[in-house]
């Protein structure tokens, strides 16, 4: 019983973690006017946390498990596949995607991706049903939902000078007089469009494909919850700090490194390194992939609304009832994949 309560609790701690992060971004990136400096930021918070704190827990020793090449490997995948999606989330976020919409249509999606490849993984394709093929047109459909119907910005009457310094370019395109502005600023912002989707597609996947490889490399190091931890934080420092600030000046990077931006973006990256503890607690409690995650993934969206509509005290007016029927979709959706996926056989630990 207690193991169980443990694995609910690890649960929660994900699905919070992960259903605010989005929100909490959003605000550093619009703090700090840049797509890669909040993604550094979010890397530092996954070194201390997902780095430094574990070695010195693990120099106190009574962790289990051991280190091993595979486990290692494994691991540093996962956390590759953790910085990419956080990177997913931050691009499409920068070319104009808003938090609640982009961040259902990940965990509308990721369930799906981690579904597919558990089934590879333990090659149990045969399994895939009718009902789980139901659940996943589900998804796509309240995906489509989410995104068709998702809340539109509130006219406001009295700006605040820091909300008019961050119109966007096409809220001012319709200004300019020149001749055939509507065409461009229609092309304009159908390339935005296909940004955020192709955006939120890398993040869909690459957090999809981050259970399976995680669960992967801590059977390989024993059920160690401190090493692939580290292997984690390991990954988003190099490709979350490291390549941003190579990338800085080549990319033209003019946003700057404001307090308040800095201490949203610490915050997020601070709740993702949370939520990855919480996915390999999880685990450690018993939990599969194919069960703990597609929960994680269908109740983060409710947490990353309510986060949202909270934190940028969105009116009740611009949200639809069909972008709620859209995530309850999603949410249904999800819940038929995690009951009716595929389960195969637990990889080996050797």
């Amino acid at each position: 019983m207690f193991q169980f309560l443990s694995l609910i609790g690890a649960i929660a701690l994900t699905a919070f973690c992960w259903g605010i992060y989005g929100p909490v971004l959003h605000f550093g990136r619009e703090a700090l006017h840049s797509s890669l400096r909040p993604f550094v930021c979010v890397g530092l918070a996954y070194f201390l946390i997902a780095v430094l704190a574990p070695l010195a827990l693990l120099a106190r020793g009574g962790e289990r498990g051991a280190w091993s090449a595979k486990g290692v490997l494994w691991s540093l995948l996962a956390g590759s596949a953790g910085a990419l999606g956080a990177l997913g989330v931050i691009l499409a976020l920068g070319f104009g995607g808003k938090p609640i919409y982009v961040m259902p249509l990940v965990f509308g999606g990721a369930p799906v991706v981690n579904t597919l490849l558990t089934a590879f993984m333990n090659k149990a394709f045969n399994q895939l049903k009718a009902p789980f093929l139901a659940g996943l047109i589900l998804v796509v459909l309240g995906a489509v939902t989410v995104l068709v119907f998702k809340p539109q910005p509130q006219p406001q009457a009295h700006a605040a000078p820091a909300a008019a310094a961050a119109v966007t370019d096409d809220a001012l395109a319709p200004a300019e007089p020149a001749i055939g502005a509507p065409a461009k600023t229609a092309e304009k912002k159908t390339e935005r469009f296909f940004e955020v989707l192709l955006s939120t597609a890398l993040a869909m996947f690459s957090w999809g494909a981050y259970g399976p490889v995680l669960h992967r490399g801590q059977g390989a190091m024993g059920g160690s919850r401190l090493r692939p931890l580290i292997c984690i934080g390991v990954a988003y420092f190099l490709i979350a700090v490291l390549v941003p600030l190579a990338l800085l000046v080549p990319m033209g990077d003019t946003g700057n490194w404001g307090m308040s931006g800095m201490l949203w973006s610490l915050g997020a990256g601070s709740l993702g390194a949370l939520g990855a503890l919480g996915t390999i607690l999880a685990f450690a409690c018993g939990g599969k992939p194919f069960t703990v995650m597609p929960v994680v993934f269908g109740c983060a969206p409710v947490l990353n609304t309510l986060a949202t509509i909270a934190l940028a005290h969105t009116p009740p007016a611009a949200v639809s009832p069909f972008f709620l029927a859209g995530m309850l979709i999603v949410a249904a959706g999800a819940a038929i994949v995690l009951t009716f996926g595929p389960r195969g056989h637990a990889p080996a630990t050797k």
